[in-house]
């Protein structure tokens, strides 16, 4: 984020997520790699020594000068366990400013999955992956996806509503646009069944994560609840966490379910 209470939001997930054993994935670190000032607003491992923690850049920076050593030096400075690569085209489309130069940005993925010592995630914002992006990237040698469907944040909205009226027109045509959740999910682990799978994109509860996991999904990801509670403080994040804690496990308790496995083989009309 590279801001003040960026720096403090990032604190209190951190803290949050070290005293429930939950991962964390930063904000996307470019600002960090072209001003060092930054990077303290993004340095979480003192709160968060435990958890599985990735670095976060926007892949198309790799068409614009971001080599696959910046981003080993990201991991780096974030002491993380692996990188997060995300793509935005319609986010950066709709921008005035944005950068759309994706083409053969499969080539720089390949690139920074080989070069790095630690696993590369490639996720989209919103939109959702399709099966053939996920069949191409775990070719790339991608460790794992993220298939962020459309159902929670839209960034093409969040872009409209910054713009200035033409701009915001066009934008606006998108607001529905992108492959549902539910829809990316199972398309990916029908295509690529050995690709371990994140499922975020309007998870708004413990029954939402618990039909990804019986969809197919390794670990369902939220952002906009947590992120509104740690605007606050480490205890409004850890509040959202209980209750979306106790959501899954009753889930769990209704359909018989003793474990994650077990659940992950519940027909899905158990908890529809």
């Amino acid at each position: 984020m590279g801001t003040i209470q960026g720096e403090q939001i990032n604190r209190h997930l951190a803290i949050a997520a070290q005293n429930f054993d939950i991962a964390l994935a930063l904000g996307s670190g470019r600002v960090a790699l072209s001003n060092p000032a930054t990077v303290k607003t993004f340095y979480v491992r003192k709160e968060a020594p435990d958890v599985l923690l990735f670095a976060n850049l926007g892949a198309v920076q790799l068409n614009y000068g971001c080599t696959a050593k910046q981003c080993a030096e990201l991991v780096e400075l974030m002491e993380a366990d692996g990188l997060i690569l995300h793509l935005n085209p319609l986010q950066e489309a709709v921008q005035p400013e944005g950068n759309t130069h994706f083409e053969k940005l499969i080539d720089r993925v390949s690139e920074v999955c080989a070069t790095l010592s630690v696993p590369v995630m490639v996720k989209e914002v919103g939109w959702g992956l399709s099966a053939e992006v996920v069949k191409s990237l775990y070719q790339a040698g991608v460790a794992a996806v993220d298939v962020a469907g459309a159902g929670g944040t839209s960034w093409s909205e969040v872009e409209r509503h910054r713009s200035k009226p033409e701009q915001s027109a066009i934008a606006s045509a998108f607001s529905n646009w992108g492959i549902p959740t539910v829809d990316a999910l199972i398309h990916a682990h029908n295509s690529v069944p050995n690709i371990p799978i994140v499922a975020s994109g309007g998870i708004r509860n413990g029954i939402d994560a618990a039909k990804c996991l019986v969809l197919g999904a390794t670990i369902a990801g939220m952002a906009s609840h947590f992120l509104k509670a740690a605007i606050e403080s480490a205890q409004e994040v850890e509040k959202v966490i209980r209750v979306f804690e106790q959501q899954l496990r009753i889930t769990m308790f209704c359909t018989g379910s003793n474990n994650i496995e077990c659940l992950r083989k519940e027909r899905l009309i158990s908890i529809y």
